[in-house]
């Protein structure tokens, strides 16, 4: 596919990193910041932490601090 081509998600392909993609990212997470139920997922994160995956959460943590992706 040329940079001109759009793929099935209806995104233009742009190599390595998109734009439009980053963008739409920065944009959602701006909404959610702005409008979603930032207190109550915090609140649900934190009960996460404290219960059974405590311990998958701390190595998934680990290894992205390492540079290590979890494919």
């Amino acid at each position: 596919m040329t940079d001109s081509k759009k793929s099935e998600s209806g995104l233009k392909m742009e190599g390595e990193g998109s734009r439009e993609g980053s963008r739409r990212f920065q944009d959602a997470q701006h909404e959610f910041a702005e409008h979603g139920d930032v207190e109550g997922k915090a609140k649900e994160a934190a009960k996460a932490l404290d219960g059974d995956e405590a311990a998958e959460l701390e190595k998934a943590r680990r290894a992205a601090a390492n540079g290590e992706a979890d494919h």
